[in-house]
């Protein structure tokens, strides 16, 4: 007896950021599955999808956003329910990888939060992971199967150079660890001069460095301040600060994951920067929108990796062989 299958694509959706997932989907031509989710009177959360996902190459999109713990829970018991109705292979589609900043230990009795988010998918039955600017490299090697690393470089690169390209650009890194992300901006916006903030950081206070000094020639140049998250807003605003001391004629953050957590509205809103750029990888809602804020679309980005990795394509070539 023999049967040729045909693959069927089928796009899923949590709650946390459903305007990206539809964007994908549109881009995608195809659309979400219906799913019922709510949570029960103690706060548990019930998943059910409406429609049979049995053999089908699923694709389970949510952002790890704030109340991070309740989306990331959610997640799961998307993917554990996909597994269960004997969907053929589940990709987790993380925009933001919740707790990734938690990665090494820097002291004794900590945990590595980053790796056991890794574990907890493995187990509730993901086959593959679709992610955006991991905060560190080796995250993909916590989770033990593919996983497909997406840089939003091209997006946030292609808009500065088309918005500031005619004036003098310099690419500066928050700091020394992210030299190489910055020289792959400085080669996308035509090998312009690099610079990075030596800093210090406090590992008993989370959220707060202080920017020391700037190493590299910035005085009279537009900077583009590159990191991979705005949290709280106080690593880039200090280092903008230090910027505009050194003679900068201008700063332009640019970011992938808006977190926004208070008080980065009002630091970023305060700060020298003429204008902050970030990605939708993260929703970012009404009362943390303003003027000098700038988002811009990742759902191209997310809806190529998904009908490549559908196709069994190739993502690096999204990247010219880089991710």
């Amino acid at each position: 007896m023999k049967k040729t299958t045909e693959k069927h694509l089928m796009v899923f959706s949590g709650r946390a950021h459903p305007a990206l997932a539809e964007q994908v989907t549109e881009l995608l031509g195809t659309e979400l599955v219906p799913t019922s989710a709510y949570e029960f009177a103690n706060s548990e959360i019930y998943v059910r999808y409406e429609e049979s996902v049995r053999g089908s190459d699923a694709f389970v999109i949510q952002s790890h956003t704030a109340p991070i713990n309740e989306w990331i829970m959610e997640h799961l018991i998307m993917v554990d329910a996909l597994k269960r109705a004997s969907a053929k292979r589940i990709t987790v589609v993380m925009p933001f990888w919740g707790y990734s900043r938690q990665d090494k230990k820097h002291r004794g009795r900590e945990p590595i939060s980053a790796r056991l988010i890794a574990d907890l998918f493995k187990t509730a039955g993901a086959d593959r992971i679709i992610s955006v600017d991991l905060h560190a490299d080796q995250l993909q090697g916590y989770f033990d199967g593919p996983v497909d690393h997406l840089m939003a470089l091209p997006v946030l690169a292609d808009y500065i150079k088309e918005k500031y390209g005619d004036q003098e650009l310099a690419v500066v890194s928050p700091d020394a660890g992210r030299i190489k992300v910055a020289e792959r901006w400085s080669a996308r916006l035509g090998g312009v001069p690099l610079a990075f903030i030596h800093k210090t950081r406090d590992i008993t206070r989370p959220n707060e460095t202080v920017a020391n000094r700037v190493v590299g020639e910035v005085a009279g140049k537009i900077c583009v301040l590159t990191d991979d998250i705005i949290d709280t807003g106080g690593t880039v605003v200090k280092a903008a600060e230090a910027l505009m001391k050194e003679g900068a004629a201008g700063v332009i953050i640019a970011a992938t994951h808006a977190l926004l957590s208070e008080p980065a509205v009002d630091r970023l809103k305060n700060s020298p920067a003429v204008e902050i750029i970030v990605t939708d990888t993260l929703p970012v809602p009404e009362e943390k929108q303003f003027d000098k804020l700038t988002t811009l679309s990742i759902a191209p980005m997310l809806s190529q990796a998904i009908r490549e990795v559908f196709e069994d394509g190739s993502v690096t070539k999204m990247f010219d062989g880089h991710a």
